[in-house]
């Protein structure tokens, strides 16, 4: 039997030093990290390593269940995942969370959907502050990444698209695109 540990936080910014100090000690035999959005289970390498690594016996542990799944389908799909393979789960800040017990399965589900509920409350509030701040004037979305005029620039003084991307660290399709505005196309013929 061994304890695995996982952990993650959702942009490259934030820190996993917390969480997994928490994981050290209680103690684990293996903690997969990752800075990854948990909105999906897709494309986090090593949540997807963490579930081929479990077997039956093991308990995987986290410190918060948000940090497993961000929604109770999510979430009731992965314990389930992990019961099917007689894998436990605990989460330490929820303590009451501990599928190898009936209680621990319940207080999962009751979390789960506060957790849900809580996440969706948020996105609501963070959707009207955009518009309220839209209709102030005072939204601009996101600052540009890619400044276009020293891409059209390049493009004139004769570089080609990819060695514009390579330059400047961009996408090739990103280069296209500007190519492409310049010229009045939506999609510029060499981008297809």
């Amino acid at each position: 039997m061994a304890i695995v540990g996982y952990c993650r936080v959702s942009s490259a910014g934030q820190s996993l030093d917390v969480q997994i100090d928490q994981l050290e000690g209680v103690p684990c035999d293996r903690i997969f990290a990752e800075k990854k959005s948990g909105t999906t289970t897709e494309g986090r390498a090593a949540f997807q390593e963490m579930m081929r690594y479990v077997r039956e016996g093991d308990v995987l542990v986290a410190t918060r269940l948000d940090r497993l799944a961000r929604s109770l389908t999510d979430l009731s799909k992965i314990i389930d995942e992990l019961g099917a393979k007689g894998v436990g789960f605990q989460c330490l800040q929820q303590g009451a969370v501990d599928t190898t017990k009936p209680e621990g399965r319940l207080m999962l589900q009751l979390l789960g959907s506060f957790a849900e509920f809580e996440a969706a409350i948020r996105k609501e509030r963070q959707m009207e502050g955009i518009e309220k701040a839209k209709a102030d004037g005072r939204y601009r979305g996101r600052p540009k990444t890619i400044d276009e005029q020293r891409v059209a620039d390049m493009l004139t003084s004769g570089m080609g698209p990819s060695a514009v991307a390579r330059s400047l660290g961009i996408g090739r399709a990103s280069v296209y695109r500007i190519k492409g505005a310049q010229n009045g196309s939506e999609c510029p013929q060499e981008a297809r």
